[in-house]
């Protein structure tokens, strides 16, 4: 891949679904069997006859005993306080069984947090940070719920530090085969205006994907389609010249077979000043063991540049391919590993220079349940326009899992 350059990373994840247990009684036969209470007339008695719940083994109330009639008792002054006349052969009545309530059903449950580190530097002086965590909840009726925030900084020479905190709420759901996802929210910076975000996907197998007993994907065509409308956070100078952008485009996701696939995204791309761009992105993939070979093309275009004034690498035209070569396998049990590295080239303004990166990214897995990555990614792939200067920005990446 280009580290930064890639506009999206994707995931395909598979998950179960969970039945809630049975209810687990306690009581015997003779416990739960119909309840009796036995009572003639108890409306005489001003006794309620349906939520009674004495058991038919305990005796009546001493105020139900037989006892001498006392003519200066206070139960003479009072009918209400009257000993009723002894009671005749009692007529049982019937109480239905208690049921066992079923246990009340949550609106919706907490399945994952990820949390997302990363922290880029350039020798220009750049230097933005992301720790953004998202929350994923399960409707009952299969839907998600995704929640996200977190706190992000910009500094550059220059420019006074701003801090964003992004603040969005999401559903994605199924219709038959197409997954649908849309998210919405606001960003909030210390001392710029806030400023909404919004993104809309629209994926749709078009061959359908086959997946091997082991969980492997061995096959399959998936086409979804993209809008996003969101603060560009290019920098610093960027979000202080509070410059937003609309893309759309589609993604190409081919499973030729279990060992080859192909990657392919288009954006179009219209800027709150006025500016457009058309990108787009290519990734042939290879797998041979533990190692892989891919070949990856990068285009980018731009209406005008306005670097100097707006703020951000806007190329009338940038080109860059290269070939990457690429290890992953597991160190130790709960340790796993890639290492890769690119070499190609990049053309700026019809000048052709060397394109070169080097990855390295490990999975730690804590439990089942925990797993944390943590990455480090150098490029001299250009990010702006330095003239005749060499350009190399390196990233620190991470993320944190948790399943519930």
């Amino acid at each position: 891949m280009f580290g930064s350059l890639e506009p999206e990373h994707w995931t395909l994840l598979l998950t179960n679904l969970q039945i809630a247990q049975a209810y687990n009684g306690k009581e015997t036969f003779s416990e739960s069997a119909t309840r009796v209470i036995f009572v003639d007339h108890p409306e005489k008695l001003g006794l309620p006859t349906t939520d009674v719940k004495v058991n038919h083994s305990q005796e009546l109330p001493s105020r139900l005993e037989q006892k001498p009639l006392l003519i200066a008792a206070p139960e003479n002054f009072n009918p209400g306080l009257q000993i009723p006349t002894p009671l005749p052969k009692p007529t049982p009545i019937l109480l239905p069984p208690p049921t066992a309530s079923e246990p009340v059903k949550p609106f919706a449950v907490l399945e994952s947090i990820e949390t997302n580190f990363r922290n880029d530097t350039d020798n220009f002086g750049q230097h933005n940070l992301f720790i953004e965590p998202k929350f994923q909840f399960r409707l009952p009726n299969g839907n998600k719920i995704l929640f996200s925030t977190g706190f992000d900084f910009f500094e550059q020479r220059g420019v006074e530090s701003i801090s964003n905190i992004p603040v969005t709420i999401g559903w994605q759901g199924k219709l038959e085969q197409v997954t649908l996802q849309t998210a919405a929210g606001i960003d909030i910076f210390n001392r710029l205006p806030t400023a909404i975000n919004f993104h809309a996907q629209v994926e749709s197998p078009i061959v359908k994907p086959e997946v091997s007993a082991s969980g492997k994907l061995v096959s399959g065509l998936i086409l979804s389609v993209n809008l996003d409308k969101e603060p560009y956070k290019s920098n610093a100078q960027t979000l202080e010249n509070q410059i937003s952008a609309w893309r759309f485009g589609p993604n190409l996701y081919w499973q030729i077979d279990g060992n080859t696939s192909l990657f392919s995204s288009l954006r179009l791309g219209n800027y709150s000043d006025g500016n457009s761009e058309i990108q787009s992105f290519s990734r042939l993939e290879r797998k041979f063991g533990q190692f892989s070979v891919a070949a990856n093309l990068f285009t980018w275009s731009y209406d005008r540049n306005v670097e100097r004034t707006s703020g951000y690498f806007s190329p009338p035209d940038f080109l860059v391919y290269n070939a990457e070569v690429a290890w992953e396998g597991n160190m130790i049990n709960f340790l796993r590993c890639r290492l890769s590295a690119n070499l190609g080239q990049q053309r700026l303004n019809g000048e052709f220079d060397h394109a070169n990166s080097y990855q390295t990214r490990c999975t730690v897995k804590v439990s089942p349940e925990i797993e944390a990555d943590l990455g480090y990614n150098f490029s001299n792939v250009r990010k702006q326009d330095t003239g005749g200067s060499a350009y190399g920005g390196d990233s620190f990446t991470g993320q944190l899992r948790v399943k519930f």
